[in-house]
Parts: structure tokens; sequence; C-alpha cells
């Protein structure tokens, strides 16, 4: 589990990152993927620091209940501006596809496994905090 969360936190944090040191990056994958609807430069920096921060909280489990959720929404997005991939990964029907892509299924699958099993996560801060509440009552 800590190894999902992880890797899937870091990836959600170097897309936030890309946002903010390379705002025309991410507007030619928006233009390119998301039918241009987040390409607005000044919006980039402001969506990819939302971003970290989310990603660090899931990266450490803290507020697992909202963060987790929200990082699944994102993976979403993400899927869907790919779905050609997922569908046709090797191009032989769809055209602009990339097998490449493909694991962004697998991803949005692993969220939902986080999301499933998260009573059962021991390394997150959430449990330190649960722990800290049942002690102080």
């Amino acid at each position: 589990m800590l190894a999902l969360r992880v890797s899937i936190s870091l990836l959600v944090l170097l897309w936030g990152v890309d946002k903010i040191i390379d705002p025309e990056h991410a507007i030619q994958v928006s233009d390119s993927f998301y039918l241009g609807l987040l390409s607005l430069p000044n919006l980039m920096p402001v969506l990819g620091a939302a971003q970290v921060a989310v990603a660090l909280l899931a990266l450490v489990g803290l507020f697992r209940v909202w963060v987790d959720p929200v990082i699944l929404l994102i993976n979403l997005g993400s899927m869907l501006g790919v779905w050609r991939s997922i569908v046709d990964p090797w191009g032989w029907f769809l055209e602009g596809t990339n097998v490449l892509f493909f694991p962004s299924l697998i991803i949005a699958a692993g969220c939902l496994v986080l999301i499933a099993f998260r009573d059962q996560e021991t390394l997150v801060l959430d449990r330190r905090r649960q722990k800290g509440s049942v002690t102080e009552a």
C-alpha cells in the first residue's frame, strides 16, 4: 500500500510541479489531450500549486478521506484525456493513440485500491492522528 501511495502521489506531484515551472508545456498538454479546457497561462501555476498540495498530503497519508478521491479525480481526468490509448493502445482502429498512455488505466485502478483499502493502511499520518485522538479521549 505504501509503494502504491508513494508512486501515485509522486506522479501527481510531478504533474503539479510541471504546471508551476513550465506552464507552456502544461498548456500544450491541455491543448493536445483536454480540448484546451485548462489552457490559461495564469491558471496553470495556481492549478499546479493546488495539485502539489494535494499530492503532498496524499504522499504522507493525511486527510485521506478527502485527498484520495481528489487524487482519483485528477487521474480519471488524465485517463479520459488519453481514452483512445486505453481502448486501442496500438492504434489499430483509432488515430492518435500511444501504448505508453495505457498505464493511465492502471493508475486509476491503483487510486481505487487506495480508497478501498484505506482502513488497512498503517504507514500514514492519518493513522497517527487517529491513535492520538483515541488516547486523548
